[in-house]
């Protein structure tokens, strides 16, 4: 069995987490437009880790 170190366990939670978070903000922001969600929704999935940071800093605004 390999054994992973908690930076890498830390990581791989990250990795997972960070898509899941931006989705439900995104799902739960009553001031975007629908057009607007579903372009954040695509951008999310596409490129799941730099969407969601993207995101994060440019989208919540």
């Amino acid at each position: 069995m390999m054994e992973l170190g908690i930076f890498t366990l830390i990581l791989i939670a990250i990795a997972i987490l960070l898509p899941v978070l931006a989705i439900i903000d995104l799902i739960v922001k009553r001031k975007f437009s629908p057009e607007k969600k579903i372009f954040w929704v695509i951008i999310i999935f596409i490129i799941p880790y730099l969407g969601s940071i993207f995101y994060f800093l440019f989208g919540r605004k």
